[in-house]
């Protein structure tokens, strides 16, 4: 039998799963768009990334270091790629 802590420890970490799956979801679709579109400007990108770090610093609070370890390099890589900017 499992008790309620357990079941309770269970619930968060398929919860949080969720939530990251979802954030992985829509940061491929934000980079994919920069990537892919060719009509965005570099304001539009831009504003497009500083959506997505508000999104996912609502999804997950008190993560601003992980976002910055994590998804700031990859945007930085990509805007380089994309508009040719160092």
């Amino acid at each position: 039998m499992t008790s309620k802590p357990d079941a309770s420890v269970g619930a968060e970490a398929l919860e949080e799963g969720r939530l990251i799956r979802r954030m992985q979801m829509m940061m491929g679709l934000v980079m994919q768009t920069i990537a892919q579109d060719s009509s965005l400007t570099i304001d539009e990108a831009s504003q497009m990334i500083a959506d997505s770090k508000k999104a996912a610093l609502a999804m997950f609070p008190g993560k601003e270091l992980a976002y910055e370890i994590i998804w700031r390099p990859r945007f930085q890589r990509l805007m380089r790629e994309r508009f040719r900017i160092m």
